[in-house]
Parts: structure tokens; C-alpha cells; sequence
């Protein structure tokens, strides 16, 4: 069965610890903890070392989605001094200013692949570019990022046969026009089917879709069931 969790985002707007909590009610394993705005994420590193962590196998940050870029350094050394947890950072390409400031971090940057406004990263092409840059650095392959940029899946497609190797997370949603998170549709669902193949089993599952707490174990099944391991046991 695929590692599964969710980004602390999604569940509770701006409030890490409520969304961990939870995760943890949930007897989840794999949480994304996740800060995308510039202010929640030095209140939220000061916080991990008092965060009751146990149990859970797999953590992950979520770095903010853009900053200013007199501030990169900070942020850069602030995640810095936990690359000893192991954790990966998710960062999204077009917010880097400075590569030579990740590219210290190694293996720790975990490079997202974008939706269709943002200016880099939304095609294997584009993300062939940053890891040029970034060339230790892993993926973090936002599925609905991919299906909102090419409709066909074939970006999608094309994103997992180049980075696969480097794959160490995905993040599941459905991405609507105005690139918003949403829970799952059945036609989104059917589209992620195309790439589950190409997703190993031990690669965790972060549900970046918006539901309340009452709503989380339905929209597990959905995404175990757009993902399936094998195919053939899937839900028609």
C-alpha cells in the first residue's frame, strides 16, 4: 500500500500544528509540513523541535511558495540548519534567486514541478534546467500541476520517464483554472491513472486537496484509488 498523508496547508489555512494534529488523529503516517507564506515559516521551524512527531515515517517541508529576495539567505540558512533531520524541502524553482544558495543544501532541496502561470518548471524541458542547476537536488511531482498544464498527461508522462530517479514525493490535487487546489474529480481521477505506473510504491502520497477533517479518509480512497498499484484492481 503507498505511503499517504497530507500537507499541514490543506487542512488548516496558515496552522501547522491544527493540520498536524489532524494527520495524527488520523493514524497517518506521512505529513508535508507546509509554510507558503514568508511569515509561517521561521514561527514553524522554531516550533518542530516541541512538536510531538512520533510515529509518523515520513516529514517533509514545504518551503514558501515566493519571498523576497533580500530575505533568501535567511531562509536559505534557516532550513540549513535542519538538513541533519533528513527532511526534504520542497521549493518551488521560480521563487530561487540565488541556485549557488540551494545548491548547498544537496539532495535536501526537493524541486516542484509548477502550474501553468508560473514562468519555469511546468514542462520537463523547464525542470531540465533548474536541476542543470540544481543537479543533487530531488523532485516533488505535483500530479495536478501536470495534468493542469497538459490535459492529455503527457507532460506528465514526460516529467516522470526524465526525473523519475530523483522522485522522493507527490503531491495529489486536482488544479483547476485559476490554480487552485480541489479535491478530486472523477475525471481527474482517471487522467492520474495514466502516470500511476511510473510512481513507485514506497514513494509517499501528499493530498494537497482542501477538505475539512470529517472529509479526509473519503478523499484518501479517492487518491489510493486514481493511483492504484496495480491497475487491474482498481475501482470502476
Amino acid at each position: 500500500m503507498r505511503p499517504i498523508g497530507f500537507s499541514t496547508g490543506a487542512l488548516a489555512y496558515a496552522d501547522f500544528a491544527r493540520g498536524l494534529e489532524m494527520v495524527r488523529r488520523h493514524g497517518l503516517h506521512v505529513v508535508e509540513l507546509s509554510a507558503l507564506r514568508q511569515n509561517e515559516l521561521v514561527p514553524m521551524l522554531d516550533a518542530i523541535p516541541h512538536l510531538d512527531l512520533a510515529g509518523l515515517h515520513y516529514i517533509s517541508i514545504h518551503a514558501p511558495s515566493s519571498f523576497d529576495p533580500a530575505w533568501e539567505i535567511t531562509l536559505r540558512k534557516r532550513l540549513g540548519d535542519g538538513v541533519h533531520r533528513g527532511w526534504p524541502v520542497v521549493v518551488h524553482p521560480d521563487a530561487i534567486t540565488d541556485f549557488g544558495l540551494w545548491r548547498e543544501l544537496g539532495e535536501t532541496v526537493c524541486i516542484e514541478n509548477m502550474d501553468k502561470r508560473k514562468p519555469i518548471g511546468r514542462t520537463a524541458e523547464e525542470l531540465s534546467r533548474v536541476f542543470r542547476e540544481l543537479p543533487k537536488a530531488t523532485f516533488c511531482f505535483d500530479i495536478g500541476h501536470a495534468r493542469q498544464v497538459d490535459l492529455t498527461m503527457t507532460e506528465a508522462y514526460l516529467i516522470l520517464r526524465e526525473f523519475g530517479p530523483r522522485l522522493r514525493q507527490v503531491h495529489v490535487s486536482e488544479v483547476n483554472s485559476r490554480s487552485k487546489h480541489d479535491a478530486l474529480s472523477y475525471s481527474s481521477m482517471i487522467a492520474f491513472r495514466e502516470v500511476a505506473h511510473l510512481i513507485p510504491e514506497q514513494v509517499p502520497l501528499i493530498l494537497e486537496t482542501p477538505v475539512c477533517e470529517s472529509d479526509m479518509d473519503t478523499e484518501i480512497n479517492k487518491v489510493r484509488d486514481a493511483l492504484p498499484l496495480n491497475l487491474e484492481t482498481m475501482v470502476a
